[in-house]
């Protein structure tokens, strides 16, 4: 069982990570293929161009037009270069890969929902998953609002918190509470 620890709440140990696939090796072309190509797409465009230019009574310098497309050649080549990597295509485990069904903040919310139902009926399951979390949620709400924890400052802890929140987090007797309770706590806790 988990210590019902923040990353058992927002699923760090299963989170999807990157499928390990072995990349392809990018093969390279040569650099006298590679200007060839080059050559023969700008000369090919030069050619449309002219004909379409002639087409419509106009004409243009070759010279000129043939820098032309080379700058646009080399910037498409540059733009090639930044170009960002593409997205990591990620595995679920759980569905068949619809947007849904691998949001894992939706199954992570599920998970808890599961966890305190069942909780509600078994103190011992409460006492090991739901109130772990609870402090720990508290303790960062005091350290975020308030620089203390309950273990750094446990008396001005205990007094910003409340005498029924702090009794109910760390009582030696943590006995299962009622829906109407954890509401007033968590209540309690989003004041903070």
């Amino acid at each position: 069982m988990s210590d019902g620890g923040l990353d058992d709440l927002f699923g760090v140990a299963e989170v999807q990570q990157r499928t390990e696939e072995p990349e392809a090796e990018v093969k390279r072309r040569s650099i006298a293929i590679t200007l060839a190509g080059n050559a023969l797409v700008i000369g090919l465009a030069a050619v449309v161009i002219t004909a379409g230019l002639r087409a419509l009574d106009t004409s243009i310098s070759l010279l000129l037009l043939v820098s032309l497309l080379i700058g646009l050649r080399l910037l498409i080549h540059a733009v090639k270069a930044v170009a960002p990597p593409p997205a990591p295509k990620l595995r679920s485990r759980i569905g068949s890969g619809t947007p849904q069904a691998a949001d894992a903040l939706r199954a992570a919310v599920r998970r808890w929902e599961q966890n305190l139902d069942r909780a509600h009926s078994d103190p011992d399951l409460y006492a090991r998953n739901v109130l772990p979390v609870l402090a720990e949620l508290t303790d960062e709400r005091l350290r975020l609002r308030h620089g203390i924890t309950r273990a750094s400052d446990p008396r001005r802890a205990r007094e910003v918190l409340g005498d029924d929140l702090w009794s109910a987090l760390s009582g030696p007797g943590r006995r299962a509470l009622k829906a109407r309770d954890v509401e007033t706590y968590l209540d309690a806790m989003e004041r903070l």
